[in-house]
């Protein structure tokens, strides 16, 4: 491995279980709108997809964050919804609105969707941003590979769009639950080649990002959002030994104890909607967690920033942490506000 031995790479060692005295940082939706170098590159790609599977352009916006900041990690740039249109949905985003996809609520529409060997095809430029971030990114940086859950990504191919309370995959589990869990089934397995095929282009870490797992009540958080994790993360670990995988069903609430050890993931990632004092206590106490500042600290800045990012730090100082906000970075934040977020983390 050369210089990118892993004991060079705070990620991978908070992830392997180390209590670091300066925890790693880097931050969901890192490379998005909120920067004016972002806006560029998306302009030139012309669209947001056009953007993902461009392979060059995909890098470049990937590596910007880390230019401007030096976080100790980079995701991937890339969509939870390329899963679904590579297994036949159609995908389109509509500007202001946000993602719109053809719907499958009945075995008609299942029946279209492509195989699970297929999605590569579609996907093959993603892989390619992969290899070419191994080469990019400097020798201290973990890269990071994603995928949506089969549960949030279910509720997007059912209703056709993002929901407020996921109502039309809540109507189909329960009035079609056959359908249901067929189109989660399908999801999982895809989801399992698209995580591996990153791992085998130079991914070193997976995320199984569950944005919807909250909404799933009682049993059906257990057998919809607990179980699909356990069976990507067990079949990864089986693949690929030594890879590890960051879990985040957001706002889990009191579902996130026990997630790391029913999963088999090495880190839970936590919203802002537990506090970290509780989640040491709760959470940290079976590994490595990540989290879980608000994102609109990054629009209001100031000493409430400073205030809530030392607290943080100090509630997760004596296990394994790496530092992140408690969801995506939103498109109004301030540039200037990320920078006082890691020095804050960083000088203390």
């Amino acid at each position: 491995m050369s210089q990118n031995t892993p004991e060079t790479k705070t990620v991978l060692r908070a992830l392997a279980g180390e209590t670091l005295p300066t925890p790693p940082i880097w931050m969901m939706r890192q490379a998005g709108r909120y920067l004016p170098e972002y806006k560029a590159t998306r302009a030139q790609a012309g669209d947001f997809l056009s953007l993902c599977y461009n392979p060059d352009l995909a890098t470049e916006v990937t590596l910007q964050p880390i230019r401007r900041y030096g976080f100790d990690a980079a995701i991937l740039f890339a969509d939870i919804l390329l899963v679904p249109q590579a297994l036949g949905a159609d995908l389109w985003f509509v500007t202001g609105e946000g993602p719109r996809l053809s719907t499958v609520t009945v075995q008609a529409d299942f029946e279209k969707l492509k195989p699970v060997e297929d999605i590569h095809e579609t996907l093959n430029p993603i892989y390619q941003t992969v290899r070419n971030l191994v080469g990019a990114l400097p020798p201290q940086t973990t890269l990071i590979g994603f995928a949506g859950a089969p549960w949030t990504v279910a509720t997007y191919m059912i209703a056709g769009k993002g929901t407020k309370d996921q109502g039309p995959a809540h109507l189909l589990r329960n009035e079609n639950n056959e359908l249901f869990e067929k189109l989660l089934d399908l999801i999982t397995k895809a989801t399992i080649e698209y995580m591996s095929a990153q791992i085998e282009a130079g991914a070193e870490v997976m995320k199984i990002f569950d944005s919807w797992a909250g909404s799933l009540p009682g049993d059906a958080f257990d057998k919809y959002a607990l179980a699909p994790a356990r069976e990507i993360t067990q079949e990864l670990k089986k693949r690929h030994p030594g890879v590890p995988i960051i879990g985040f069903p957001r706002e889990a609430g009191e579902k996130y104890i026990g997630f790391a050890k029913k999963t088999g993931v090495d880190c839970v990632a936590l919203d802002n909607s537990v506090s970290a004092e509780w989640a040491a206590q709760n959470v940290q106490v079976d590994g490595c967690v990540q989290g879980n500042l608000a994102s609109t600290h990054m629009v209001t800045g100031g000493q409430a920033l400073v205030d809530n990012t030392r607290a943080i730090v100090q509630a997760f100082s004596k296990g394994p942490h790496i530092f992140n906000l408690g969801h995506g970075i939103t498109p109004d934040a301030n540039p200037d506000n990320v920078q006082l977020m890691i020095d804050t983390v960083r000088g203390g």
